[in-house]
């Protein structure tokens, strides 16, 4: 098998997703221009008109399509396919819209022919390119992803065939585990391949950060330990897939794809991916740039007041985990005496020492928050999010609540779902943990533009109620 490292692409699958919608425009905005130019047609503003909308529908339409989601396991025939009925779907109302405007005239309508036909070519030009650059990369070993099989049953071996005869996709096999074969069975005279060990091992993997990617290929009789292993990684970032050996309608809420007509169930995933990914960066940059400049005269004067209240520095930096279990430092304005940020962090409690007299009131009002805005426009956190613990409190919690690290498959926010239905404070008890991690689950699943506004309205009107923030 080739030998595979892992490259930039990986790393930066956010940008080229920006950079696809916006070679996306310009091929439907230069297909117009060439069009009119054609046939010596001139620009008038109904053509902005006509070209903005389409834009916009086009958008909407390939979104709703999954036309910006990851091509690595997809056709490109399928993805022709979603091309053709997105842009034709986006050129019916752009010519419904001409007809309502009586611009339906015979060189109007030869311009608005001869644009739809060069989007077409352009669009599904541009996609074999970038097919062929990706391609030849992950063949060369770029933009890998680490992956294991859990199951060494003909399911598993014939997708593992299906992968490995397809070394585009830039998939690095780890190996097969299984809890009903001996470790180290050989599985194939050619290559040698052989179990690495029980399906426990390969969570432990999982959980280490060594595993990107697994796909579940247990017969469906094998629900209990299906649902078991399920539980038990959603203790890691690792997306989780299940490939039935027949249709689980009992899983018609999952997102499914096909390799080769394999069903192949995506359980585990992040909501911010292809357009939600490129919308909800731009919310935290446009809103935290405005927000930002805003409290500029607050935050010079709450440093100033941290700095005269009590001896210490007026920022305090503590570890927490981001987006896939990462760590990041998130910043706060100091509100106690100390600057915890080890293995064993009391949580802060009602009358604690710890809490300087201003520090009490930064904390009710949150706006010990605010130098988080910093790391919202770094990019390591939004605005509206699963609020970050402490790296301390993460790996308690997530060996007592199910699902705990879940709530890492998006950035940590400065205010959160749970945050603004009173999930906020000391969680002296698990079960208002897991309250907390209930509502941060439901936030990711039904996540919308509309929700995180909702969220930041809530969070402003009752930033000065906060009983349970002390």
């Amino acid at each position: 098998m080739p030998k595979f490292e892992k490259g930039f692409i990986r790393t930066y699958h956010s940008k080229l997703d920006i950079a696809h919608r916006l070679i996306d425009a310009a091929i439907i905005l230069s297909s117009l221009l060439i069009s009119s130019h054609f046939f010596g047609f001139p620009w008038n503003p109904h053509f902005s008109f006509y070209m903005v909308t389409a834009i916009l529908l086009f958008y909407l339409f390939a979104s709703r399509a999954s036309l910006y989601y990851s091509f690595r396991i997809s056709s490109q025939w399928d993805e022709n396919q979603k091309i053709f009925k997105c842009w034709a779907l986006t050129m019916f109302i752009i010519l419904s819209i001409a007809f309502l405007q009586k611009m339906t005239g015979e060189h109007i309508r030869k311009v608005i022919i001869l644009w739809f036909v060069n989007v077409q070519v352009g669009l599904v030009i541009w996609r074999v390119i970038v097919r062929t650059i990706l391609r030849y990369a992950r063949k060369k070993g770029r933009n890998t992803k680490t992956y294991a099989i859990g199951g060494a049953g003909d399911l598993g071996v014939k997708l593992y065939r299906i992968i490995s005869r397809n070394i585009w996709m830039g998939l690095l096999f780890d190996g097969f585990y299984d809890d009903f074969k001996p470790k180290c069975e050989a599985m194939f005279n050619d290559d040698g391949m052989k179990i690495k060990g029980t399906l426990d091992d390969m969570v432990g993997k999982a959980k280490m950060g060594m595993i990107d990617t697994i796909y579940i290929v247990l017969p469906m009789r094998a629900e209990a330990r299906i649902k078991d292993i399920t539980t038990k990684l959603a203790d890691t970032t690792a997306s989780l897939h299940i490939v039935p050996d027949l249709f689980a309608f009992t899983l018609l809420t999952a997102r499914v794809i096909f390799m080769e007509g394999l069903p192949v169930f995506s359980i585990h995933e992040t909501p911010f991916r292809g357009p939600n990914d490129w919308l909800k960066r731009a919310e935290d940059i446009i809103l935290g740039l405005l927000i930002s400049i805003l409290i500029m005269p607050l935050f010079l004067i709450i440093g100033f007041a941290v700095k005269l209240s009590s001896p210490g520095p007026i920022i305090f930096r503590q570890r927490r985990y981001g987006m896939n279990g990462e760590e990041i430092w998130v910043w706060k304005f100091r509100s106690m005496t100390v600057c915890e940020d080890g293995p064993n962090i009391p949580q802060a409690q009602k009358n604690d020492v710890r809490v300087t007299r201003f520090g009490a009131f930064l904390r009710k009002s949150s706006l010990d928050e605010l130098p988080q805005f910093i790391n919202v426009l770094k990019g390591d956190m939004s605005i509206v999010g699963p609020r970050p613990h402490a790296v301390a409190h993460n790996e308690y919690y997530r060996q007592l609540v199910s699902g705990y690290m879940l709530r890492h498959k998006v950035k940590p926010g400065i205010t959160g779902w749970a945050q603004v239905n009173g999930w906020r404070g000391e969680t002296d008890t698990l079960d208002k943990m897991k309250n907390r991690v209930e509502y941060d689950l439901a936030y990711i699943r039904n996540w919308s533009l509309w929700l995180d506004l909702k969220i930041i309205f809530m969070t402003v009107v009752g930033s000065f109620c906060g009983k349970n923030a002390y």
